[in-house]
């Protein structure tokens, strides 16, 4: 009997600890995201930077997690997974440590990577975890919906506690929170998390993880780049064609792996496709939507970190609310139809809501748009990592796992880049002079995403896309894969 069997049969009392422990991770992570945020503007007055090394600091970040979500999943499902998450948990604190004493925006930025290398080898290793844990399809809709829950309260705590700690301390001390946080998760992981391994784990791919970091660091380079350099600069027009070679290679090199870091194969089915296109829908709409009203609220209202936190309170609780709501649909209905639609449509009507955002906007006006942003993507969030991996091979949960990661993070990392550019270019170019009115077309890029969800929501939840899994699950089980 496998491990992975073992871990499915533990008690429901002690399934429930180990899904509370790996929630710990998700946790650190969001709360780090939305303090991150929250601190930028005082961290630009400090270091003295740029909108675009403001981008810097939040995509070295993600960018640096996206290219290793994948290996990091095929690493534990052979090394093994509560081994590779303890790891993860210490990395993630001594980058936060790390972050903390940065000298200046370089070092800030290459600390901001080394959490993410540790922060890599969390969330998909957790989820895997969770996966092989719950293995009734119904308890594990309601589990992946308690993790949607938690990303809530990672995000209605972070804003809290970040303006709390930029207002009394410093920027630097929201990077202490990690840590006694992270130090917890290590212990309690190695006392009641059972030790687990896929019985047929994928190999390294260093070429492939090459190829994905370099096409990633590529395009948010000349994402970000463009509005200071020009987009039609050699430099721009060079990385863009670094990029575009890099997606080509990754393509045709993968397609012909026996056992490669990106299985093209796992994309042949219609939900996990869509899943993965949602996730980075969902959480470019999520990064752009933190960027813009971080720099909004404090530098345009003129709102202090703690204020401009609580202001945002409305979107996170309503994400709390709503993500164990999705999860409980899911469970209960046997779809995430529902909740994809629904939240789809809230996405968009919140962008669009929020398009004409000047300095006269009422309050009223941000909370009605901040909580419709919160009921979208709550909805969304957790049926997305359901759908993801419902249907694929459980063995193989932390290479399905750790795709619908990565497409978390490259949305919200080209979120941040894309709003990030749009807002260069309109205060340089356009010549305004306040963020809201310079983020006007950036909603209207969000309100596209929430259009695609709601599209895809339907599309990926139909008799067909069910039928496309049942061959993808055949085609991945087969003898010789």
């Amino acid at each position: 009997m496998s491990k992975s069997l073992q871990l499915g049969e533990v008690s429901r009392d002690r399934r429930m600890l180990i899904l509370a422990i790996c929630s710990l991770s998700l946790l650190i992570v969001g709360i780090d995201n939305t303090i991150v945020n929250v601190a930028l503007p005082a961290i630009a007055k400090d270091l003295h930077i740029k909108v675009s090394g403001l981008q810097w600091i939040v995509d070295a970040y993600t960018l640096v997690l996206a290219s290793l979500l994948l290996a990091s999943g095929s690493i534990a499902d052979r090394v093994g997974r509560r081994k590779i998450f303890q790891t993860g948990l210490l990395l993630f604190s001594l980058g936060s440590l790390a972050c903390s004493v940065a000298p200046n925006l370089g070092m800030l930025i290459v600390f901001r990577m080394l959490q993410a290398v540790g922060g890599s080898m969390l969330n998909p290793v957790a989820l895997s975890i969770i996966t092989n844990t719950f293995t009734d399809p119904k308890e594990r809709a309601q589990a992946i919906g308690v993790w949607g829950a938690v990303m809530g309260i990672s995000l209605a705590l972070g804003p809290v506690v970040g303006g709390v700690l930029v207002s009394s301390i410093g920027w630097r001390s929201i990077f202490w929170i990690n840590i006694p946080i992270g130090v917890a998760g290590m212990i309690l992981a190695g006392l009641f998390i059972p030790e687990s391994r896929a019985q047929h784990p994928r190999r390294v791919d260093p070429i492939g993880q090459v190829l994905v970091f370099v096409l990633l660091l590529s395009l948010t380079y000349g994402i970000i780049e463009g509005p200071g350099s020009g987009w039609s600069s050699p430099k721009i027009l060079a990385v863009f064609a670094v990029s575009i070679a890099c997606l080509v290679s990754l393509i045709l090199f993968e397609s012909r792996q026996y056992e490669p870091l990106i299985d093209l194969r796992y994309f042949t089915s219609a939900p996990f496709a869509g899943a993965t296109i949602m996730a980075a829908g969902a959480f470019a709409s999520l990064g752009g939507f933190l960027f813009i009203n971080t720099l909004y609220l404090q530098e345009d209202r003129g709102l202090s970190a703690l204020h401009a936190g609580l202001d945002t309170l409305p979107m996170a609780l309503m994400t709390v609310i709503c993500a164990p709501l999705a999860g409980w649909i899911v469970g209960n209905f046997g779809t995430p139809r529902y909740p994809l639609v629904i939240g789809g449509v809230a996405l968009a009507v919140a962008s669009l809501w929020l398009h004409q955002l000047s300095v006269n906007t009422s309050f009223f006006h941000l909370f009605v748009g901040y909580s419709i942003f919160g009921v979208g993507f709550g909805l969304v969030n957790a049926p997305i990592t359901n759908t993801a991996v419902s249907g694929m091979p459980r063995a193989q949960a932390g290479v399905a796992g750790g795709i619908a990661a990565t497409s978390r993070q490259v949305g919200q990392s080209l979120g941040v880049a894309v709003v990030g550019a749009l807002l260069s270019s309109a205060l340089v170019v356009g010549h305004q002079t306040h963020i809201g009115q310079a983020s006007h077309s950036s909603w209207w890029i969000l309100f596209g995403f929430g259009v695609v969800i709601f599209a895809l929501g339907f599309a990926s939840t139909s008799s067909w896309a069910k039928q496309t899994t049942n061959r993808t699950v055949a085609l991945l089980e087969a003898p010789d894969v």
